[in-house]
């Protein structure tokens, strides 16, 4: 992607920066874009009784006149108050090597970055084809690697943490806030000792296993649709949508309910079947609100389709070809019994016979 060429959405894109990836001795001319763009609905202020716009006006206090922004500068405010003005040629002539140059300083895997630190994300450019090669090598090192490069850069007046990584055939690079810029999460978890049992953490379980996952790509900003329905309703002079009732809710006594209902309502939304209920006393007496999940109209898509596909003629001869399975396995079990008993009798026969035969010639001898 070119600075003023449009990307796949046909937006002009202009890069905001101008500079090199320095990897060892290797320098790379790179341009620096913006990976991310802000879709919220912006508002100005005005004046409730007429709707006049309310505006900032820019005005000099020493010759008390709006200024232009073509006559405004940047300027440090010293401890007393004095203005010491900062041009930019002051700050393109800073003692350091990462004025115009992304520096890489180290290349550590990728779950060595605390998700707290992430900022603002970018993408990097080859600028020009002798760019093409290195900036290349770079990509294929990084992915082979399977680690991620942290660099230091300077960007609107200070100097900034990166980490570089690949994404998809580009390198992105994501703004880092500093070690110290994080706060420790002290004083932030529950000083209250509770005790959390393996039946709550079994439904916590299964209530995550329903839920299941979900693609991202399926999300999106509700809220934002919902405040372009009222602006166009308003424009074209009708009454607003109204919002939707809250859904029912109640409060239960323990924690375990409100588990089991949860994972209830989540099974119910995706068709499958209720959860048994569980053997036991109830394990905690926190109060917890249970508010059923909303119907997805996926799994009602599901159910429907499944429905199609299992039309009632086909289970009908199912039963036909089940019940003449059982008859012919009844008459196959009668004819083995008949077999049996047959069997048995002859055998009786032969032996009564022998036993007979036996008696005649003892007389015969005796006599």
């Amino acid at each position: 992607m070119h600075a003023d060429e449009p990307d796949r959405k046909g937006v002009h894109v202009r890069s905001i920066w101008n500079g090199a990836i320095s990897f060892g001795l290797v320098s790379i001319p790179v341009k620096l874009f913006n990976a991310t763009e802000n879709h919220s609905i912006s508002f100005r202020q005005i004046h409730t009784e007429d709707g006049g716009r309310i505006r900032y006006r820019k005005v000099c206090e020493v010759e008390e006149r709006e200024v232009t922004s073509a006559e405004i500068g940047k300027g440090y405010e010293d401890a007393d108050g004095t203005i010491i003005p900062i041009t930019d040629e002051d700050l393109a002539r800073l003692p350091i090597q990462t004025a115009k140059t992304i520096e890489i300083v180290a290349f550590v895997p990728a779950d060595r970055i605390d998700p707290l630190q992430m900022d603002a994300a970018y993408y990097l450019a080859a600028s020009g084809a002798p760019a093409a090669k290195p900036y290349t090598l770079l990509r294929e090192a990084l992915k082979r690697s399977n680690k991620v490069a942290i660099a230091k850069y300077a960007l609107r007046g200070r100097e900034r943490l990166g980490m570089l990584r690949i994404v998809g055939d580009a390198i992105a690079m994501h703004g880092l806030l500093w070690p110290d810029e994080v706060r420790a999460p002290q004083g932030i978890a529950p000083d209250t000792s509770v005790t959390v049992r393996d039946k709550e953490l079994d439904l916590a379980d299964a209530l995550m296993d329903t839920l299941g996952e979900v693609d991202l790509e399926d999300l999106h900003d509700e809220y934002r649709e919902a405040l372009e329905e009222v602006i166009a309703a308003k424009v074209s002079g009708e009454a607003p949508p109204e919002a939707p009732a809250p859904a029912a809710g109640g409060k239960v006594l323990d924690l375990m309910a409100a588990l089991e209902n949860s994972v209830r309502a989540a099974r119910a939304s995706r068709g499958g079947a209720a959860p048994a209920e569980p053997a036991g006393e109830t394990a905690s007496e926190e109060e917890a609100e249970v508010r059923p999940l909303p119907q997805r109209k996926t799994a009602a898509k599901k159910t429907a389709s499944t429905a199609k596909k299992a039309p009632a003629k086909k289970t009908a001869a199912s039963g036909e070809k089940t019940t003449a399975a059982t008859k012919k396995t009844a008459t196959s079990k009668s004819a083995q019994g008949t077999t049996k008993k047959t069997a048995a009798k002859s055998t009786a026969k032969k032996t009564t016979a022998k036993t007979t035969t036996k008696k005649t010639a003892s007389r015969k001898r005796t006599a």
